[in-house]
């Protein structure tokens, strides 16, 4: 068999590797994939992928849409945080429905965690007006806090009440965690073995996703959980005491841009009018109707405006 010369194997990749840049390349101004501009009539909402995030954003949806003559695109399963902001930064989307006060505090402003819930609430209200003139809202009313989690029964036959008491049989324990935390300063692995004293025999990362059955079947011993999460519920789960407060505080508010208000005023009303309305127990029980009855997020969003008469002042 006749082999090239590495030059003319060069020569040959180059126009293919050009071409591969070429698809793969964003220029500063150009969109992300699935992601475009908008006519001035049409909001364009985002959402990240788990259920929680989309029930909040259909909500929006729905508001805007009973509310005003305006349109409403939905751009969903944003893959994290950071693809939001960057996506409300450029301008690719107009509403960010599920922003987390400790996410952003790590991933986007780059800052140690505040641990008080309204000090975090302030500061990144001021940061992202100042920065990006961008209005954070007050939270709708709770928190979506990481939980570390274990089967009720593995909880009795432990005497399992806080993370701390995890502890005595950490060793012996395999710890499912979602893909970013293992690294992750700040909140991550390595704060919380500072924090607690701790290691576990194992930590493995995963999608949040799957999770709940992974300690439901006994495949993992502890998981970090969402702790709005309906599949706790569900799957019989306990959630642990944080007891040396160790994750800051992830209040949930809609985060949108300055122009976007300033071309829509009438927006601004209805965001506010969120704040306050959905409270943790509240939001698990919507959780649990989307992940475990398997609910449009759509439906159950409008179901629950209209059940609250879409939180208009009598």
């Amino acid at each position: 068999m006749n082999s090239a010369k590495p030059d003319s194997i060069r020569r040959l990749l180059r126009p293919l590797m050009l071409l591969v840049l070429a698809a793969v390349v964003v220029l500063p101004g150009c969109s992300l994939p699935g992601l475009g501009g908008g006519s001035d009539n049409t909001v364009r909402i985002s959402t990240l992928t788990h259920s929680e995030t989309q029930v909040l954003g259909q909500m929006l949806r729905h508001l805007i849409e009973h509310e005003t003559d305006l349109k409403v695109e939905m751009i969903e399963n944003l893959g994290t945080s950071i693809i939001q902001h960057q996506a409300l930064t450029s301008g690719q989307v107009d509403i960010t429905a599920a922003r987390y006060t400790g996410t952003d505090m790590a991933s986007v402003l780059d800052t140690e965690p505040m641990k008080d819930p309204d000090e975090a609430m302030a500061f990144v209200k001021k940061e992202f007006d100042e920065r990006f003139d961008q209005i954070w809202y007050d939270s709708y009313g709770f928190q979506n806090t990481y939980a570390f989690t274990v089967t009720s029964k593995l909880a009795e036959e432990k005497g399992l009440d806080t993370v701390s008491d995890l502890g005595k049989i950490a060793d012996e324990l395999t710890l499912g965690v979602d893909n970013n935390w293992l690294n992750r300063q700040g909140d991550g692995y390595p704060g919380f073995i500072e924090t607690y004293g701790y290691e576990f025999g194992e930590a493995l990362p995963m999608a949040i996703g799957l999770v709940y059955q992974a300690v439901k079947s006994g495949k993992m011993d502890v998981v970090l959980a969402y702790s709005t999460d309906g599949r706790l519920k569900a799957f019989d789960l306990k959630t642990l005491e944080d007891d040396k407060q160790f994750f800051p505080p992830y209040e949930t508010s809609p985060v949108t841009r300055k122009e976007v208000i300033e071309q829509h005023p009438e927006l601004d009303g209805l965001l506010k009018r969120m704040a306050g309305k959905i409270d943790a127990e509240t939001m698990t029980r919507l959780n649990y109707e989307a992940d475990v009855s398997k609910r449009e997020p759509a439906l159950i969003a409008k179901e629950f405006l209209e059940e609250n008469n879409y939180f208009r002042e009598e």
